[in-house]
């Protein structure tokens, strides 16, 4: 019996194949460029690493996101470190530069959007109990990889959302803290849709 059981499940795993490029059906460019996007867009603030900012394209791209708007002395593109790690996603998705996240809250509000900080914060929303509307428009302020949202942005959103960690660390690189929350924000419209 137990030699059945293993014969069975080595059965399954040597019938997976890889998918290759041409079955992933990717989009080109100009594909992506006309598909609809979920209405989300990534707000980075402050970002000091041009590999995080890459990632965060990279990211955007495979959720259909909306755009991302670069704040202050983040990394914008063209930039070698972002193309290293957006691996292409820096020519796909929209992006727009602000000297300040205020002047971005200010434009995304006037558009009808609801402004949320990734951050840990009194009276923050946890991740998984946010529910958004498929056609709900949301921006999501990702902060510093070392002090975070600043204070004033947070100031100014409709409220935070906050990872559950139950670790000892309790704080996720930036690239990755975005990959979660874009995740789940996705996720929960498709499951809507």
């Amino acid at each position: 019996m137990v030699n059945k059981f293993y014969t069975t499940l080595l059965t399954y795993f040597c019938s997976m194949r890889k998918l290759s490029n041409a079955d992933l059906r990717r989009k080109s460019i100009q594909e992506f460029k006309n598909s609809v996007k979920f209405p989300i867009i990534i707000i980075l603030e402050n970002i000091r690493s041009a590999y995080n900012v890459g990632s965060v394209f990279r990211t955007a791209d495979a959720f259909l996101v909306e755009a991302i708007y670069i704040i202050g002395y983040s990394a914008k593109p063209p930039h070698k470190e972002i193309k290293k790690t957006a691996l292409g996603a820096e020519e796909t998705v929209e992006w727009k530069y602000f000297n300040t996240t205020a002047e971005a809250i200010v434009e995304l509000k006037k558009s009808g959007y609801h402004i949320f900080a990734a951050e840990q914060a009194e009276g923050s929303y946890l991740l998984h109990e946010m529910e958004a509307e498929p056609d709900e428009k949301i921006a999501i302020i990702f902060g510093n990889e070392v002090s975070g949202v600043e204070q004033t942005s947070i100031d100014m959103c409709n409220g935070c959302i906050e990872i559950p960690q139950l670790g000892m660390k309790h704080s996720l690189n930036i690239a990755t803290a975005a990959g979660v929350v874009l995740w789940e924000l996705v996720r929960g419209r498709l499951l809507k849709c």
